[in-house]
């Protein structure tokens, strides 16, 4: 009886570790949502406050806000690519540098992460207009 009650705790334990496995997002994550323009599957990553700089305007939106903002910007600026030009990683933050290529001209974009409740979630979004 002892090694059933064993068996279904440490299978409990693998379960319940496997999910907290699959919240855990990264900087790629973000730069595959990027590459695919799917508002939907970037909001996925958002904080509950995101901070969006566009068209040389910023503000701070809540995470429905920004979606919006976001799938907005998408459907005006229809993605081509995205390509990263540099990323890294300083004391739990992560960040992106990289290219959105639109049908209507690039953005140099620069994506920031943070260590939030155990998973990196995004803070900040800067789109730039490259002329």
């Amino acid at each position: 009886m002892k090694s059933a009650l064993t068996i279904v705790l440490l299978a409990s334990c693998l379960v319940i570790g496997r999910a907290g496995v699959l919240h855990l997002y990264s900087i790629d994550d973000v730069v595959s949502a990027m590459r695919s323009g799917n508002a939907s599957q970037l909001a996925n990553y958002f904080d509950s406050r995101v901070e969006i700089t566009l068209h040389e305007k910023s503000n701070s939106y809540s995470a429905n806000q920004a979606q919006m903002i976001i799938k907005d910007f998408f459907n005006s600026y229809t993605v081509k690519a995205f390509s990263v030009i540099h990323k890294g990683s300083n004391s739990g933050s992560e960040y992106c540098i990289g290219n959105l290529q639109t049908n209507l001209g690039i953005f140099r974009t620069t994506i920031f992460m943070k260590t939030r409740s155990d998973k990196q979630v995004l803070q900040e979004i800067r789109f730039e207009e490259k002329e």
